[in-house]
């Protein structure tokens, strides 16, 4: 099974050879400038942004006997034509949906679609976003609101978590598609029962430790989106906050302050790899199925990836949901995922919202759970039995998305995460209340697109 998925949308699974995954350090786009200044978001050299998309005009928005054709710009998903084709089946000559993908890194994808975009492309029609771009492409006006019917259909038996990351403003401006959240993995051969905190997790480790045995707690270190993820489900589930409920003011308040005093104590306690700090998503899956470590955080792509390559470790292995802060307060876990938007300037629109409610209707989320490995974001497809074999930890998954948490929500996003990806490496470093301030400043100095990013 194939992890396709980054740590901002969450690692996906796919059938397919060996793994290759969409992550590592962050790029900023600064060609590109940051989308999410309102009123701003228009490139400056639009002529030459137009050149740079001449290559591109095969994929525009021809129709093909005057039937119109929704152009999907989506990331590579193994079984996701299966779905495209179906829903032209159920337009019965209505429109046609083609689906061009996208380049495979996070980063490519975002940069193709904010230059198309900011060029006004009408070759655009539904596209696939990362739950952290809704509300930069949302704030710069790419987006077209969702309302009446249509918004009722996508929110309806949604969870509250993955919607939250589709709003902007109070609007829905995308539907969520798929979700993601990562669990705790443990050996059961050492462990009999999963810690339910992080400081329990950290001293379990040392115990094993102690006994030679093995005991590395293995997770993603390295500066990148990975270590933000890691950080923020630190924040809330110490009950803290990174910016704001509007997201225009910095907090890193004091439940932001100790997930800092969490993350220093857990680098520093001697049971994370000699490559922690250089670790993404699929090294820390293939450290762990190295047989050193007793605990993993990390997607459930790990599962079927571990019976793949080496089934008499996955017996031993399972899973529980992720570690807490306090003992008496559950964890609350960072959500990833895609959301279904339609472009501004599509000339399809009402075709390309119907393309996009049929993507990921009920039916379809489950077919790509089974196939694609992608948590559904509807609520009753879990309990649907033929999720039984693909998802044997969907309830877990689901206990977490019902008190998820989501990343910080402002269009200024991908500057922020960069600021806290530089500022939390290496976590062995921090100081958490000075870190706390040196963050405070410097994402609020994002959020008002002053200084110079990392």
């Amino acid at each position: 099974m194939e992890p396709t998925g980054g740590p901002r949308s969450g690692y996906r699974m796919r059938v397919a050879g060996p793994g290759r995954s969409r992550n590592g350090p962050r790029r900023t786009e600064a060609d590109v400038g940051t989308a999410g200044r309102r009123g701003r978001t228009r490139l400056a050299g639009a002529a030459a942004v137009l050149t740079l998309l001449a290559p591109l005009a095969a994929c525009g928005s021809g129709d093909d006997g005057g039937i119109p054709t929704v152009n999907l710009y989506y990331s590579p998903e193994q079984n996701l034509q299966k779905v495209v084709d179906d829903c032209n089946a159920q337009a019965q000559g209505r429109y046609r949906i083609a689906y061009r993908i996208l380049p495979r890194a996070a980063d490519e994808q975002r940069v193709q679609m904010v230059r198309r975009l900011a060029a006004e492309d009408s070759g655009m029609d539904v596209l696939g976003l990362d739950v952290t771009w809704t509300q930069e492409f949302a704030s710069a006006g790419w987006l077209r609101e969702w309302t009446g019917d249509r918004k009722a259909e996508a929110e309806r038996g949604t969870l509250a978590g993955p919607l939250e990351t589709a709003r902007y403003e109070g609007r829905l401006y995308a539907a969520p598609k798929n979700t993601n959240v990562q669990l705790l993995w443990y050996r059961t051969d050492l462990v009999p029962q999963p810690p339910r905190t992080w400081d329990e997790m950290i001293s379990t480790a040392q115990e094993l430790k102690g006994r030679g045995q093995p005991y590395q707690v293995i997770t993603m270190g390295a500066q990148y989106e990975g270590l933000v993820v890691l950080y923020n489900s630190l924040v809330a589930s110490a009950g803290g906050k990174i910016l704001n409920d509007e997201g225009t003011r910095a907090v890193f308040d004091a439940g932001a302050v100790r997930a800092l005093d969490v993350l220093r104590r857990f680098a520093t306690a001697g049971i994370t790899t000699s490559s922690f700090t250089n670790t993404i998503e699929d090294q820390a899956r293939l450290d762990f199925q190295s047989g050193a470590g007793a605990f993993q955080l990390n997607w459930p792509f790990v599962y079927p990836a571990m019976q793949e390559a080496d089934p008499a470790l996955a017996e031993k292995v399972r899973w529980a949901r992720y570690p807490g802060v306090d003992p008496d307060r559950p964890s609350r876990v960072t959500v990833g995922g895609f959301n279904l938007a339609v472009s501004r300037y599509s000339r399809h629109p009402e075709e390309s919202f119907a393309a996009a409610a049929c993507l990921r209707d009920a039916e379809h989320q489950k077919f790509s759970a089974i196939n694609d490995g992608v948590p559904p974001t509807i609520e009753s497809v879990y309990a649907d039995p033929e999720m039984d074999k693909a998802y044997p930890m969907k309830e877990t998954i689901l206990e977490e998305l019902k008190d998820a948490t989501t990343r910080p929500r402002s269009p200024a996003y991908q500057n922020i995460s960069t600021v806290l990806s530089a500022m939390l490496s290496p976590p062995s470093a921090i100081q958490p209340e000075r870190t706390a301030a040196q963050m405070r400043e410097a994402a609020q100095d994002a959020l008002e697109s002053k200084g110079v990013l990392p």
